[in-house]
């Protein structure tokens, strides 16, 4: 990239390798990559480039040719041919019929196809018209495969460390969220299958307007999106400040056997975390352990609702996080507190403060400035814990008619009304608001963060 100053600014120059300096400039070679993709480069010696470059065309007219162009065709009506039967000689015949779900994904990754295709096509040509312009530079000499390699490893070196990743997200996170999405605008649910039609914002005006008798309401998701953000609120800074408390109880100076006691709090961490909350749930049920000690006691007459009143079992669960997260914090803060430079308590002492000021002035500021991206991924965790919920109440109580529990987040929700009712598009309306919610949060909360504003030091 080329900059330059303008009127004040930086100002960015366009790539001198662009499409239209290709398109307009280039030579004959280079135009026809437009239409044979690695042309100009196979011209200029660069072989492997441009076998790449036509592998990838040859890949995708592939895909298009065999099922990619016949799988968009359908795209629009997801299909209209149902299974048929015939009677041949006393045995049904059964014949195949669309399904709605395969021409959806593939119709879906059909488009992906096509954007990727567009993309490969501007780097073909780009790439045949920077050979073609080093060439001329160079008197025909163009950067060998080794030259490339070598620009990768050192100049690229970002692009190479990242393009696997990138793919990874690409493939396994982007392409699976447009396909929920899509989801979200058919009629996808217990009723229809195998096939299934485009109904547009329908199924959103059945969450947000649906009556109280409706498997999903306005009322219901905004109180499975109240106790969600209560939840995911208490269960990140219950735990992040408790072990705050730990971790500097442990960490100060007269405290003995520090080894012991953080590997004490580590042990939960070592147990599988499923076998953990099934256990409490043994234990927490009416005739379970501690209901059974209680009661031999004398301390209670009738065995406590730990997971069967709405309000007890909201406590239960966010007590029980506590006991899963608070270890995970301790590890965390002992690191970063470990490593704040100790000449800053000593200047601070020495200036008269006591040892509310330095925790209010120094530590706090220190743990929140490192822990700020921490705690966003936390509370993100949290809002999707669906271990916590599932495995300890099952979202349980559930009242009557109603397709959530009281203690339900919106992941275990979504669980429910896509594996346990099959209702597919409303679970996809779930997840994006589950997704925009997450996304602002996160978003605002990151950017007014000082792990944001001041990247270079220590605020």
């Amino acid at each position: 990239m080329r900059r330059r100053k303008r009127m004040g600014a930086d100002y960015v120059a366009p790539s001198p390798y662009s499409v239209k300096a290709a398109l307009t400039q280039g030579d004959v070679l280079t135009k026809l990559s437009a239409v044979v993709f690695g042309l100009g480069n196979l011209a200029h010696k660069q072989i492997v480039k441009g076998l790449l470059l036509l592998a990838g065309e040859i890949a995708f007219i592939a895909f298009m040719v065999t099922s990619g162009a016949g799988y968009l065709s359908k795209l629009p009506s997801l299909g209209t041919q149902k299974q048929g039967k015939v009677l041949v000689d006393g045995y049904w015949e059964y014949t195949a019929g669309d399904n709605s779900v395969i021409i959806l994904l593939y119709g879906v990754c059909s488009i992906v196809a096509i954007i990727a295709f567009v993309y490969l096509w501007t780097l073909s040509l780009r790439c045949a018209y920077k050979a073609e312009c080093l060439a001329k530079a160079n008197d025909g000499k163009v950067p060998s495969l080794m030259d490339d390699i070598a620009t990768l490893k050192d100049a690229k070196a970002h692009e190479l460390l990242m393009f696997l990743p990138t793919l990874g997200i690409l493939v396994f996170t982007v392409l699976p969220l447009i396909f929920m999405i899509s989801m979200a605008f058919t009629n996808y649910d217990h009723s229809n299958v195998v096939l299934f039609d485009w109904v547009g914002l329908d199924t959103f005006k059945q969450v947000f307007s649906g009556g109280a008798g409706a498997t999903v309401n306005a009322q219901l998701f905004v109180q499975v999106l109240i106790w969600t953000l209560v939840w995911a609120f208490f269960a990140t800074f219950l735990n992040f400040f408790f072990g705050m408390f730990f971790a500097m109880i442990i960490n100060r100076k007269t405290t003995r056997f520090k080894g012991f006691w953080r590997a004490v709090f580590s042990m939960s961490i070592a147990v599988p975390q499923f076998v953990s909350l099934l256990v409490m749930r043994t234990m927490l049920r009416q005739q379970g352990i501690i209901n059974r000690m209680l009661e031999s006691a004398g301390l209670i007459d009738a065995p406590l609702p730990f997971l069967t009143d709405a309000t007890w079992a909201r406590v239960t669960v966010i007590v029980i996080n506590l006991w899963i997260g608070i270890p995970y914090t301790i590890m965390q803060i002992t690191g970063i507190l470990q490593n704040i430079p100790a000449d800053l308590y000593e200047a601070a002492r020495i200036d008269g403060a006591n040892w509310w000021q330095i925790f209010v002035k120094i530590t706090m500021p220190y743990i929140f400035f490192v822990l700020t991206p921490y705690l966003i991924t936390t509370f993100t965790g949290n809002v999707n814990n669906f271990n916590v919920i599932y495995l300890l109440t099952a979202g349980d109580p559930v009242p009557v008619g109603a397709s959530a529990g009281k203690t339900d987040l919106l992941i275990t929700w979504l669980y429910k009304l896509t594996v346990d009712k099959g209702d597919y598009n409303l679970g996809a309306v779930i997840g994006i608001m589950t997704f925009i919610v997450l996304a602002v949060v996160s978003l605002i909360t990151y950017r007014s963060s000082g792990s944001y504003k001041n990247e270079e030091g220590f605020r």
